[in-house]
């Protein structure tokens, strides 16, 4: 229909967003808090709608793209500094999407149901396993980086396939809700502002006998991946590239508080699944990966619907997948003085590096049995600094169109800075006490 052809950039951002660890942590939330915390992904999703509509505002107005004005008004430096960090922030993250997307895979294999077959059959086994999920890490790698180049434009193929990855995800994930009967009840109260009453409610996380005990990391974790600066970020060249205009107001808004609001209901429909089936039956840190939420689940909704909820999982570990790289390799050619076009030779080349720097990594931690957690606090130090600077220059630029922007968007998006600004300080300091 027209209404769907209209939509598009809000929902290739939100199908970016809702990659595996969005879910695990709406899982993880959901598994542990119950349905208390559903109204805070309707709050974050609001100030992402905001977030959303300035960037789309953004990029349908007269003003170049985001690092050609920071480079005009503070340097090429600066702008090197917004495009470097973010990539380097994808390509760390990047990585685990690599795994993700085979741990998705491997939920939809019946091998895990496999007799004991012995020691030395199992180590056999899981060594055909790696070799298994390395080639297919290679296979996948290849077969995007051939996407970006076979496709003459890049943009409305992409379009097409996030719409129906958000699709898919909201039939499968929507089918296990209604399977695990949810309390109506209390999805209707969770949807009330409350904070669950948690041990050591202060703001910083704090050293323990254990490690860091840090009560609200999941809670940070459900803001920080359902409220995305470099999502909101990225809806400035998918305006352009939608080839919007600053007349296109009632498009602008409509595609964004859709397509956020598909990225809401997800969270909040994978979040009350958890709440219902596994909140007081299962320890949180049972599910470490989404492999362990399907795992969980398969026995009390039965094979079909594990296999729904399975497909629902590739779709958002693809998505996430496809999407973060094109972040990475637009944003850098930008910063570069580049063409900054999903199409342009630079914008493809960049992405090509970001896919093949963290395959490498990926293919390695894969075959030695490794880990990528150094890769991951490594990317959360530089999310420290990169998501509010993306914040900053989104704010800049909104005030520059402030009469074409509007005073909510502003507001909201304001508020959105600040509270990245906290969210990032608690990250700081829980890294100090891990690294100390």
């Amino acid at each position: 229909s027209r209404f769907i052809r209209s939509l598009g950039p809000a929902l290739v951002v939100a199908s970016v967003v809702l990659g595996p660890g969005s879910l695990l942590i709406s899982s993880r939330v959901g598994c542990q808090y119950g349905y208390e915390m559903l109204w805070l992904v309707a709050a974050a999703g609001l100030l992402m709608t905001a977030m959303t509509i300035l960037g789309a505002t953004l990029g349908s107005s007269d003003l170049r793209t985001p690092c050609v004005e920071v480079a005009e008004r503070f340097g090429r430096p600066a702008a090197l500094l917004v495009g470097g960090v973010l990539f380097l922030i994808i390509v760390c993250f990047q990585v685990t999407n690599n795994v993700a997307v085979l741990d998705a895979l491997q939920t939809l294999s019946p091998r895990a149901d496999a007799p004991d077959v012995g020691a030395k059959a199992e180590g056999a086994a899981a060594k055909e396993g790696r070799s298994g999920r390395i080639a297919g890490l290679v296979a996948l790698n290849l077969l995007v980086v051939a996407t970006l180049y076979g496709l003459r434009s890049v943009y409305g193929p992409v379009e097409k396939l996030m719409k129906t990855l958000v699709l898919v995800m909201l039939i499968g994930f929507t089918c296990n809700l209604a399977l695990a009967r949810p309390d109506l009840a209390g999805v209707a109260k969770g949807l009330i502002p409350a904070l669950p009453a948690v041990e050591g409610s202060g703001f910083l996380p704090t050293r323990s006998a254990s490690g860091v005990a840090d009560p609200w990391w999941a809670i940070q974790g459900l803001i920080a991946t359902t409220l995305s600066i470099a999502g909101a970020f990225f809806q400035i060249y998918l305006a352009r590239e939608k080839q919007w205009t600053s007349a296109q107001v009632r498009e602008r808004i409509v595609d964004a508080s859709t397509g956020i609001a598909a990225l809401g209901i997800v969270s909040m429909v994978v979040m009350s699944t958890s709440a219902a089936a596994l909140h007081g039956r299962v320890e949180p840190n049972q599910l470490a990966t989404v492999s362990d939420v399907a795992a969980q689940l398969q026995p009390l909704f039965g094979s079909y619907a594990g296999a729904l909820f399975s497909a629902g999982i590739f779709a958002a570990a693809f998505s996430s997948f496809l999407g973060y790289a094109l972040i990475g390799g637009v944003v850098l050619a930008d910063a570069l003085g580049r063409d900054a076009s999903l199409s342009g030779p630079w914008a493809r080349g960049l992405t090509t590096i970001a896919l093949g720097v963290s395959a490498i990594a990926a293919i390695a931690a894969t075959a030695t049995g490794g880990s990528t957690v150094g890769l991951i606090l490594f990317a959360q130090a530089l999310t420290v600094l990169g998501v509010p600077l993306l914040g900053l220059v989104m704010l800049w630029l909104g005030w520059q169109r402030r009469f074409d922007v509007g005073q909510f968007p502003l507001a909201a998006a304001a508020i959105a800075t600040a509270l990245t600004a906290a969210l990032a300080v608690r990250t700081a300091y829980r890294l100090y006490l891990q690294l100390s």
